[in-house]
């Protein structure tokens, strides 16, 4: 199964990052550069997807990329791509 996720990029003071999804309250996530922000949104990402399916809990829809604002011109949002595979029952 392939996500996108629209996710929420804040530029903290020390050159740092903090990532939230806005569909997925709670799932959050920090890197110290912008490339390793990336990575660990990625990362939190998968993580998140996977427990949803491991628990059976339904996975929210994914909101359209305009529809996220930010609330300072120190956030901005982009798209967090992830890819699980799920296993087949024999």
């Amino acid at each position: 199964m392939k996500y996108v996720y629209p996710s929420v990029f804040h530029a903290n003071s020390d050159g740092s990052y903090t990532i939230t999804f806005p569909d997925l309250p709670g799932c959050i996530s920090e890197g110290k550069s912008l490339p390793s922000a990336m990575e660990w949104a990625q990362s939190a990402l998968l993580e998140w997807l996977q427990y949803l399916i491991d628990e059976n809990e339904p996975i929210p829809v994914a909101s359209p990329i305009r529809a996220i604002k930010t609330e300072s011109d120190a956030e901005f949002v982009t798209l967090i791509y992830a890819e699980i595979a799920i296993a087949k029952s024999a």
